[in-house]
């Protein structure tokens, strides 16, 4: 009799096992935030001495819901091994609060430890964390440092509020008297678990995709908007929406943030379950070049054929991986203070916009230059859709984006 005992339960634990391990191998992840990761410029830094034994509370705009999620942190940057001594997820009371509904406040675990060492130059994805998220619902990612990370890892362009304060108060309801920043540091993505369906999309891209011109904790940037869109088709709500946008980011060189290329392996093809990319790039380019002075017309022909031969390399590399690829047309913006186009200029976007246009390129093409511009001036932002400084659109100009992409081009 004792020997049957033994059996039945080793037979019905093998059983519990084999169905956590089933359980665990149909979950499907799918990305549902993200931002892309740089060497914060300094007057985008915090203080380290801020940074010991200090709490930091973001707010981050989920676009998929699921039943779990699970917290990517990021130490990409940095030079040194960054120690997290507690990283906490929360429903808060808004988009621009710190305040958080305590009963919500949820430890995350990395290798069920509370605590999580990243190597320098590196990024963690914590463990599943059972907490349910809705679509287009905020998330509070509270993190305690017990000592400055050596070389911050950040995203200026958050367009949302983080809350900083001394001690470790991960999870407390409020943060009376925190010092605010409108940037977010050392996060860079949050999945969940959706239906087997579910995919993300990412839209990588310079200001204009990071939204420069956007309301601050308003998320009304395109993506925002694209996001929501998603949310309101029954075909396309199971889709993630992941900003990968990097302010004044080029295709060629590194300035703010590395230059696309450099960072498509990171910020587009390791996302989860990543199905398609938006690509906007090139502005800043095209803008540089000639900030300062003329350039030959040799120079000129030069750099578009780089911009095009860049876009290629992205396509060849996203197709290897299974991920469609769609070209966004660049933006008119004769009339920026930022940049001087003369005709040569206009040239050189009217000459890429067309190979992206171009058959046998992109699997697809989003003509954003044709949503924006003014028909009147065609080489500049309508004013309607212009923030002021005839580089950037405002609100009005990001909702005529996102509403002008079909979703058709994402879901099948």
């Amino acid at each position: 009799m004792r020997l049957l005992s033994m059996k039945a339960l080793f037979w019905a634990v093998l059983l519990v096992v084999a169905g956590q391990m089933e359980g665990q191998a149909t979950a499907h992840w799918v990305g549902s935030w993200a931002a892309s990761q740089q060497v914060p410029e300094a007057a985008n830094q915090i203080d380290p001495e801020l940074l010991r034994d200090a709490t930091l509370r973001q707010i981050v705009h989920l676009t998929v819901g699921g039943s779990q999620l699970r917290v990517r942190v990021s130490n990409a940057f940095g030079t040194q091994p960054l120690h997290l001594t507690g990283v906490h997820v929360a429903r808060p009371v808004s988009a621009a609060s710190a305040e958080i509904d305590g009963a919500s406040d949820t430890a995350v675990t990395f290798g069920g430890a509370r605590d999580v060492t990243v190597p320098a130059g590196a990024e963690y994805l914590s463990d599943a964390v059972a907490f349910p998220v809705a679509a287009l619902s905020n998330l509070a990612i509270s993190i305690h440092f017990d000592q400055p990370p050596v070389g911050e890892t950040g995203h200026p362009g958050s367009r949302a509020t983080s809350y900083l304060v001394h001690g470790d108060l991960v999870s407390e309801a409020s943060l009376p008297d925190a010092t605010t920043v409108e940037h977010w540091y050392q996060v860079s993505g949050v999945d969940v678990v959706g239906p087997e369906k579910a995919a993300a999309v990412v839209t990588l891209g310079d200001s204009i995709t990071d939204g420069h011109g956007a309301t601050t904790n308003g998320n009304d940037r395109w993506p925002d908007v694209l996001a929501a869109r998603m949310q309101a088709d029954k075909s396309a709500r199971v889709m993630g929406v992941l900003n990968e946008g990097i302010g004044g980011n080029r295709l060629l060189l590194d300035g703010l943030g590395p230059n696309a290329l450099a960072r498509f392996d990171r910020d587009v093809l390791a996302q989860t379950a990543v199905r398609a990319v938006i690509v906007l790039e090139g502005v800043n380019d095209l803008g540089t070049l000639t900030r300062d002075h003329d350039v030959s017309a040799e120079e000129h022909a030069a750099l578009v054929s780089r911009i095009e031969a860049a876009y290629a390399q992205m396509i060849e590399r996203a197709h290897a991986h299974g991920v469609r690829v769609i070209g966004a047309t660049i933006l008119p913006y004769v009339g920026s203070k930022y940049y001087h186009p003369a005709p040569e200029s206009e040239a050189d976007r009217q000459a890429i916009n067309a190979w992206i246009r171009g058959a046998g390129h992109f699997d697809a093409v989003v003509d954003f230059d044709k949503v924006t511009r003014d028909p009147a001036h065609p080489d500049q932002l309508l004013p309607a859709y212009d923030s002021g400084d005839h580089l950037h659109p405002g609100p009005a100009g990001y909702k005529a984006m996102g509403e002008a992409i079909p979703l058709t081009l994402l879901t099948h």
